[in-house]
């Protein structure tokens, strides 16, 4: 086997189970960890409605996603899903948004890894001399070498981090719910449903939708899971459906412990001070280990994602032909998934990653607004290539909805984040075009589909 292979030579080793928590595993981070109190204290009890809104907004565009997943089944899907709709200079801007949109994210959530291991270490009373940055830069490195190693490898951690996490979830939500009916002899908190009135409830909404920006992930490694026309639209949809359950509960069981006003005062930690109501410091260093493996479960799912975007981008010459060589030895795009996570160790020594955080979040409502458009314009044109085994139920206005929806909440977004986002677009166009007039041959994009990786 030669060092580089073409689209389509990825080894499909990833199971259902593995592709549900690529997508899990990115969502259940910041949603479920550090929104509860801040979303309480903008929407009260009513926050419950803001986090079924945005998964419901996320779900449109997840049927949308499934639909041109089943079609294209190709690692870096992303890039495809927009370059066929919408022409290769679009797709080219969305995949290079999305590479350092992944690469923002990884480096924030590696940066959170690193103050939850402080912060359990200081509930706990133990002693801790590394920073939070070292932490970070040595698990980005440590993530990159795994991911290398092999896919399969890294999605059994996936699958072990995830696991735990979930198990750690469901036995707080399990607790919360029983504590929140009055099992556990406690009475629940008096609460008005929408104390600061209806409005709150869609602003909010706005800002929660950044919990459901990880099964996308689930679609860039399309080229490398089993069974794509059955696993794809199952871990797309299912992953969203079972974020959105988690979070409406979490907040449902946080607000009838303490109330909204009690929560919005306890803000970033309201959920670990929750967990110290249930079980005392057990709960509390339980939730904290959650946060834990929520993070570093985002960092490599994130990762992964962001690799399959340069490795596509490579193998239609968007990028140097050497980012889309296969290691002989792991089956693997080692060169691809090194130019992501050098970035992101190189982010979390240098860069502000809060702010890139809600960068990462601009470039992807772009995609997702961006895939829902060219979900439309595939279904209406129908070529003879587009067959998807899945298609989103609903069509023109799912598809129509839920990129109106992404476009929209950029809207609510800080001025900086939009303006850095805009940055970051402007340089891949221009980054394409200068491709695209050095190269003599001019054939830069993805081919014209006909065939597939079924």
């Amino acid at each position: 086997m030669g060092s580089q292979q073409q689209q389509g030579q990825l080894e499909r080793t990833l199971g259902f189970g593995e592709a549900f928590t690529i997508g899990i595993g990115t969502m259940i981070g910041a949603g479920i960890f550090i929104f509860p109190g801040i979303a309480a204290g903008r929407a009260g009890l009513a926050a419950s409605v803001s986090f079924g809104l945005g998964a419901v907004v996320a779900l449109m565009v997840a049927l949308s996603v499934a639909e041109l997943a089943t079609a294209i089944p190709k690692s870096g899907g992303t890039y495809y899903f927009v370059a066929e709709g919408l022409g290769p200079a679009v797709g080219a801007v969305v995949g290079l948004g999305l590479w350092w949109g992944l690469v923002f994210a990884s480096a924030f959530y590696l940066v959170g890894f690193g103050l939850y291991i402080d912060k359990i270490t200081a509930e706990l009373g133990l002693g801790w001399a590394v920073s939070s940055q070292t932490i970070g830069i040595v698990s980005a490195l440590l993530l990159t070498l795994v991911n290398i190693l092999g896919t399969e490898k890294s999605g059994e951690f996936q699958n072990l981090i995830v696991g735990s996490l979930l198990t750690i979830l469901a036995i707080f939500v399990g607790y919360g719910l029983l504590d929140a009916f009055g099992v556990m002899g406690r009475a629940t908190v008096p609460e008005d449903f929408a104390p600061h009135g209806i409005w709150p409830i869609f602003t909010t909404a706005s800002l929660v939708f950044t919990s459901y920006l990880g099964f996308a992930g689930i679609a860039n490694m399309a080229g490398e899971i089993e069974e794509p026309s059955k696993n794809l639209p199952r871990a797309l949809i299912g992953s969203v459906a079972l974020a959105g359950a988690l979070y409406v509960v979490t907040i449902l069981i946080s607000t009838s412990a303490f109330g909204s006003e009690r929560l919005a005062e306890l803000g970033e930690t309201a959920l670990v001070e929750v967990g110290r109501s249930y079980l005392g410091q057990v709960g509390a260093v339980a939730i904290l280990v959650g946060g834990l493996l929520a993070t570093v479960s985002s960092a490599n799912a994130s990762l992964m994602g962001s690799s399959r975007s340069v490795y596509a981008l490579s193998d239609d010459g968007i990028l140097p032909g050497w980012v889309s060589e296969i290691n002989e030895s792991f089956g693997t795009p080692h060169a691809a998934i090194v130019s992501a996570g050098i970035p992101i160790a190189a982010i979390i020594l240098f860069g502000r990653v809060e702010v890139l955080a809600e960068v990462a979040s601009f470039l992807h409502l772009v995609l997702y607004g961006l895939m829902c458009v060219s979900a439309w314009k595939l279904r209406n044109e129908a070529p003879d290539w587009y067959n998807p085994s899945f298609r989103a139920p609903g069509h023109p206005v799912v598809p129509l909805v839920g990129g109106a929806a992404s476009f929209g909440l950029i809207l609510f977004m800080n001025p900086a984040s939009q303006v850095i986002g805009a940055g970051v677009l402007l340089a891949a166009w221009g980054w394409y075009e200068a491709n695209r007039r050095c190269r003599t041959d001019e054939s830069i994009g993805p081919e014209p589909e006909g065939d597939d990786d079924e």
